[in-house]
């Protein structure tokens, strides 16, 4: 239920001109308490971030100097910045990096969610404003001839009006609730500039990752092909002995066995190659079928990555900003809940011109004007209100936890790809030795069949056992590539946290050419 106390017809109560600067100085009161009034609701107050007694990472160089293949920058050294992907010094990859930033849909869809946001901020500053509308109207009647105790002057006449009126209305933020609702949707804006920094991160960190996964295939195809080429020169001198009689018909089965299996790995390999290039297609904006990665057999060494220190991080994560501006709008949101139980005040005025002749509507008799202003407040609502107010206290407490639940992900993920860096790196040294090895047993074992000390079988193992290691050395040397993006990732990739835009940023109109960019 409502009850609404207004004020109407100030034409009844002063003459003209005392009017309206009775109206004026009373407009002028009320501006200049909406703009420096109180603003009801929590002063927002941003999260302590989680206490970090330690100076490092705990899976960092400074706690495994002496491990061999770990190779992590020094902590004190400067942390990437803009274009992380360079660090990998890699020509191809930067080109393909480019074109994503310029070309990814995805990023597209983000980036027009923010401009959207900031739309939205233009969209609640409005309401500081006084809103006017201009309607002229014409309109011709004739009245009954048959109305009797009427209210109408001339019963059965003929009347033309012409009308052309302003109205003016304006609600005065006396208790902030509109600044609230402003403040609400800049922090908003800055979510929606983070998530967007943020999905610019992910997609860059997939397209490196598929681009290290193609070298990888690349690479595997050399061993596979040399593997190939081995298992048809072993099978050719196990025909050939078998052909003069002194070789046994198992070997040929045996050796064709093995390359049979080899040239089936090496045709599974075009696979992946072409999945993780149709992947990589899609995050450039092209057609898979008309895109394509010239074949580069290379083996890289990731680079070291700077860490930084622990307390740095937080200030790095895109996703951890967003977080806490999400509780910032939740904040104001709980301001906008309180301004609902103040009571709202609205002045109005209207004024204009009214002739049933068009040739007298700018004359000075025809004008006519009205003044008012109104009060409402609720005084019953059935606990609506105050359910509300709870409603967004909830949300603010979830958000809360939400944020420290991200930032204690975020230490999680530097840790993981600082531990799987590590052990990758270790690995890759030992399976490198398996290799090596390996071959020595397979030269041995070829050896020793040539010269009829084993049966061919002993050879085939060789060659299995050499093929699986170095498939396994393959798989971790890409694994290495994709730690070391991970962690890059982890640590926020070149963002901080002086990009994300202010709040006034955030807010301000953006150029008129954006609304344009995806035709």
């Amino acid at each position: 239920m409502n009850t609404k106390f207004s004020t109407t017809s100030l034409i009844s109560l002063y003459r003209g001109g005392s009017a309206l600067r009775a109206v004026f100085l009373l407009s002028s009161a009320l501006c200049v308490l909406s703009l420096a009034g109180c603003m009801v609701g929590p002063k927002y107050h941003p999260p302590a971030p989680p206490r970090i007694a330690a100076q490092n990472y705990k899976e960092s160089t400074v706690n495994f100097q002496n491990q061999p293949g770990w190779k992590v920058a020094n902590p004190n050294a400067p942390m990437l910045q803009g274009n992380w992907w360079e660090v990998f010094h890699e020509p191809e990859l930067n080109a393909l990096e480019d074109q994503l930033n310029i070309n990814n849909q995805t990023i597209k869809q983000y980036f027009n969610q923010y401009m959207e946001a900031r739309a939205l901020v233009a969209e609640a500053r409005s309401q500081f404003w006084p809103t006017l509308t201009f309607s002229p109207a014409w309109n011709r009647q004739r009245t009954s001839g048959n109305l009797r105790s009427s209210t109408y002057a001339n019963t059965g006449a003929t009347s033309t009006i012409w009308e052309a009126p302003l109205d003016a209305s304006w609600s005065p933020d006396l208790w902030g609730k509109i600044r609230r609702e402003v403040q609400s949707a800049e922090y908003a804006a800055q979510v929606s500039a983070a998530d967007l920094a943020g999905e610019k991160l992910t997609e860059q960190a997939s397209l490196a990752e598929y681009y290290f996964e193609i070298r990888g295939q690349d690479e595997l195809q050399v061993i596979l092909n040399k593997t190939v080429a081995a298992d048809k020169a072993a099978l050719s001198a196990t025909q050939g002995a078998y052909d003069a009689g002194t070789g046994d018909y198992i070997a040929v089965v045996q050796s064709r066995t093995t390359l049979d299996s080899a040239q089936s790995a090496a045709t599974a390999v075009g696979v992946a190659r072409a999945q993780y290039e149709h992947a990589i297609a899609v995050l450039l904006g092209k057609v898979a079928t008309d895109f394509s990665i010239p074949v580069r057999p290379m083996t890289y060494i990731p680079p070291a990555i700077p860490t930084g220190v622990p307390s740095e991080l937080l200030e790095r994560r895109p996703d951890v900003a967003a977080a806490e501006r999400t509780l910032a709008e939740a904040n104001a949101t709980i301001g906008i809940g309180y301004g609902a139980f103040f009571p709202q005040l609205t002045l109005s005025a209207a004024g204009g011109t009214q002739t049933s002749n068009i040739a007298h509507i700018a004359d000075w008799p025809s004008r006519f004007w009205s003044l008012g202003a109104s009060a409402s407040q609720v005084i019953f609502d059935a606990g609506l209100y105050r359910a509300e107010l709870h409603q967004y206290e909830a949300a603010y407490n979830a958000d809360l936890a939400s944020y420290r639940q991200t930032s204690l992900n975020a230490f999680q993920q530097v840790e993981d790809a600082l531990v799987a860096t590590r052990n990758d790196s270790q690995q890759i040294l030992t399976q490198q030795q398996a290799v090596q090895d390996s071959q020595q047993y397979l030269d041995m074992e070829m050896q020793r069949y040539q010269t009829g000390v084993d049966p061919y079988i002993d050879v085939t193992i060789a060659q299995t056992t050499l093929l699986s290691n170095q498939q396994a050395l393959n798989t971790l040397q890409v694994s290495d590539m994709m730690s070391a993006v991970e962690l890059v990732q982890a640590l926020g990739g070149g963002w901080s946290l002086s990009q994300l835009p202010t709040p006034a940023q955030a807010g301000s109109q953006p150029p008129a050419s954006t609304y344009s960019l995806q035709k």
